[in-house]
């Protein structure tokens, strides 16, 4: 029974950390450790520092406010096709079950001139979007 209260809580690490060093900044220097900190992304500070000390290799993650715009209206444009094919399908039902041949052939020959246009322009948007691709490429190298 007395062996029971060591199975309860967090279980011990095979190699904590024990030693601590403590570091003085100037206001400057201050400045730039938090910079470069956040360029990082890494979440501990104390984690970063170690990475800095022991050489180990870290990744700098620069967004780019422009690119996050094009991104975010790419994202609506895709919300927004997956709109207009259900209300495409929902008018191609309405006009099967509502209007004579005649009249829903008509609608329909208009609806698909829209669509024809509709695809040119999404391929224009793709051929920008690869264009972007490609200068961030040449950017980040």
């Amino acid at each position: 029974m007395s062996n029971n209260y060591r199975n309860a809580g967090r279980k011990p690490k095979l190699d904590p950390t024990v030693f601590r060093c403590t570091v003085n900044f100037n206001a400057q220097e201050h400045a730039r450790l938090i910079a470069m900190h956040e360029r990082s992304g890494v979440e501990s500070m104390a984690a970063f520092i170690k990475m800095q000390f022991f050489g180990k290799p870290f990744k700098v993650f620069v967004i780019d406010e422009n690119t996050r715009k094009f991104i975010d209206r790419l994202s609506s444009l895709n919300s927004q096709y997956r709109t207009l094919g259900v209300s495409y399908d929902t008018l191609v039902k309405t006009l099967r079950e509502n209007f004579t041949e005649k009249k829903a052939m008509t609608a329909l020959y208009r609806l698909e001139q829209y669509t024809k246009e509709l695809a040119r322009i999404n391929r224009q948007i793709v051929d920008l979007a690869n264009k972007f691709d490609e200068q961030w490429l040449l950017k980040s190298h």
